[in-house]
C-alpha cells in the first residue's frame, strides 16, 4: 500500500505539471553543443515556448508524452516514496532519541531514488523523445517520430534494444540520488522544524504544502546541470540514427560545459522550478495526505 500511494502521488501531480516538462525539455536540447554566438533560438523563454508550441502543434502538444509520463510518475514515485515511507515508519531515518538523523534521511532518500531511477528509466527515455519532437520550425535536438507510447516502446526496441530502454541510466540514477536526498530530507526537517516552532500543527495540509515547497526550490538548484545531461542522453538515440553525441554523464557535462558554458548546464532552470516546485508540492502533499488517510483508517 504505501507503493500503491506512492505511485498515485505521482500520477496526480505529473497530469498538471506535464506543459512545465515539454517547455524545459525543449529549451536543454536548444542550441546542443553549439556556442552561445552560433545557436538559433527558437524559444526565448517559458511563456515565449508555451506560445509557439501551441501555435504550432496545437494547444494539446503541451502535454506531448502525458502517458509515459504519468506511468513515469507511478514508477518512479511508488518505488521512491513508498520506500522512503517504509524506512521512516520502521525509524531507520531517525536517531535513538526519535529525531530525524540527516545522514540516515539522505542514504534512504538517495536509495530510494536510485532504485527508483533503474526502474523508471524506460518511460524517462521514452517520455522525453515523444516531448521533443516538434513542428519542422521549432524543432530542437534529435527529433524521434513514434506514433503513440506502444509504438515507440517497439521502434525503440527494434532499433536499440534494450540497451535504448537504459540510455542515461547512469545520469538518472546520479540526478535521482541527489534529487531524492534534497527533496525528501529537506521535506522531512522543514516538517519537523515546522512542528517544532508550533507552525501548520492544526493543518496536515498547510504543513505539508510549506514543506514540499521550500523542497522543490532546493531541488532545481542542485538538480539542474544533472537534468540537462538526462535529457541530452535520453533523446540522442543508438548510433544508428547518426552519430552518438555523447558517450556517458561525464563526457556529456564535459562538453556541454566547453561549448555552451557554464550556462548550458543550467539551460531550462526557470521551466524545471515550475515543474518541480509545484511536482514537489502536489506529490508530497497527495503522499502525505493518503499516508495520514490510511493511518486513520487503521486506528
Amino acid at each position: 500500500m504505501d507503493f500503491i500511494i506512492g505511485g498515485l502521488a505521482g500520477v496526480g501531480a505529473t497530469i498538471i505539471t506535464n506543459p512545465m516538462d515539454v517547455v524545459k525539455t525543449r529549451l536543454q536540447l536548444q542550441g546542443e553543443l553549439k556556442a552561445k554566438t552560433e545557436q538559433s533560438t527558437r524559444y526565448r523563454g517559458i511563456f515565449h515556448a508555451l506560445y509557439v508550441i501551441a501555435r504550432a502543434d496545437g494547444a494539446l502538444a503541451l502535454q506531448k508524452g502525458l502517458a509515459p509520463a504519468m506511468l513515469l510518475g507511478f514508477t518512479m514515485n511508488s518505488v521512491r516514496l513508498g520506500m522512503y515511507h517504509v524506512a521512516e515508519v520502521q525509524g531507520w531515518t531517525k536517531t535513538k532519541d526519535g529525531e530525524i538523523s540527516v545522514n540516515r534521511a539522505i542514504f534512504w532518500s538517495s536509495a530510494s531514488g536510485v532504485l527508483s531511477g533503474v526502474a523508471a528509466n524506460p518511460t524517462f527515455v521514452l517520455k522525453t523523445r515523444i516531448q521533443a519532437v516538434a513542428h519542422p520550425s521549432i524543432a530542437v535536438g534529435r527529433q524521434h517520430s513514434y506514433k503513440g507510447m506502444f509504438d515507440g516502446i517497439a521502434t525503440i526496441y527494434r532499433n536499440e534494444g534494450m540497451r535504448g530502454f537504459f540510455a542515461g541510466v547512469s545520469a538518472t540514477c546520479t540526478r535521482l540520488a541527489i534529487g531524492s536526498a534534497a527533496q525528501l530530507t529537506t521535506f522531512s526537517t522543514t516538517k519537523e522544524t515546522l512542528v517544532s516552532y508550533g507552525i501548520c500543527q492544526k493543518s496536515p495540509f498547510g504543513l505539508a504544502f510549506l514543506s514540499s515547497a521550500l523542497s522543490g526550490v532546493v531541488v532545481s538548484l542542485v538538480i539542474c546541470p544533472f537534468d540537462v545531461t538526462t535529457v541530452r542522453l535520453y533523446n540522442q538515440g543508438s548510433g544508428s540514427h547518426g552519430a552518438v553525441l555523447y558517450t556517458g554523464i561525464v563526457d556529456c557535462i564535459t562538453k556541454i560545459y566547453k561549448t555552451e558554458g557554464f550556462h548550458g548546464l543550467y539551460k531550462g532552470l526557470g521551466p524545471l522550478y515550475l515543474r518541480i516546485a509545484p511536482h514537489t508540492t502536489l506529490s508530497l502533499v497527495i503522499w502525505d495526505i493518503l499516508n495520514n488517510m490510511l493511518i486513520h483508517k487503521k486506528l
